[in-house]
């Protein structure tokens, strides 16, 4: 069962799911290809990351419930959004409210301050005391995802691999607890982690990673899914919105 929100919240999807389907209308770069050797795929990507000026992104969750207010009463099931540097993002988030009714919550990010909409109204409140979803936070090229990149340790590569009909390089690594916390907008803590990542062969961009980690004592399944890197998304305060 899902509770719809209100009017804000409805074109806040639209925004998105039309941002998802349409994309940049071009086909992806095929050569000159990265050489097919995992560090240098790393490097290479560390340096794509790290220049990433905007993407979308879709972080999924399954296995053990993740809680995103201090009063565990809402759990994350799924982000979908959109990210600007060097602060700037929005998120649909679908949630679970005490294991049962499933609902979708607004975010809204631009420099410091935060957003989410009012789970009973739909209208935007400014984030409030003992939440901790910031979705500017679920991409950070400079702080997040170059240094992510660049402190991998075991890295492998696995093959190249074919990802809904687009070539990829898959790599697995073991990441940092520092940069993991930081790529994941602080949902995963204080823990190494083993990372499979799928990277773009010519560009060196990531467009998927998978991983598991724990969260008081179970464990979590996350998917990450990066697209439309470099896109224009048109992020506004919650008061430009119209309803």
């Amino acid at each position: 069962m899902t509770r719809r929100l209100g009017t804000r919240i409805l074109l806040a999807a639209t925004v998105l799911v039309v941002s998802a389907c349409g994309g940049s209308g071009s086909s992806e770069p095929t050569e000159p290809t990265i050489p097919a050797d995992a560090a240098t795929i790393v490097e290479a990507s560390a340096r794509a990351m790290g220049a990433t000026t905007s993407v979308r992104f879709e972080l999924r969750r399954e296995g053990a419930p993740v809680f995103i207010d201090e009063f565990e009463k809402l759990t994350l099931n799924s982000a979908i959004g959109e990210f600007t540097v060097p602060r700037s993002a929005r998120a649909l988030l679908e949630v679970g409210v005490e294991g049962g009714l499933t609902t979708e919550l607004g975010a809204i990010a631009l420099d410091d301050e935060v957003w989410l909409s009012n789970p009973i109204t739909g209208n935007f409140e400014t984030l409030p005391a003992g939440y901790d979803i910031d979705p500017s936070l679920f991409f950070d090229p400079k702080n997040g995802w170059q240094p992510l990149m660049e402190n991998l340790s075991d890295v492998t590569m696995v093959g190249t691999e074919d990802r809904d009909g687009d070539s990829r390089y898959h790599i697995a690594a073991t990441a940092p607890a520092e940069q993991v916390e930081v790529i994941t907008a602080r949902l995963v803590r204080d823990q190494d982690v083993a990372i499979d990542f799928w990277i773009q062969p010519v560009t060196g961009e990531v467009r998927e990673a998978q991983f598991t980690a724990e969260f008081d004592g179970g464990e979590v399944q996350w998917t990450l899914l990066l697209d439309d890197y470099g896109a224009e998304f048109d992020i506004q305060p919650p008061d430009e919105i119209e309803s």
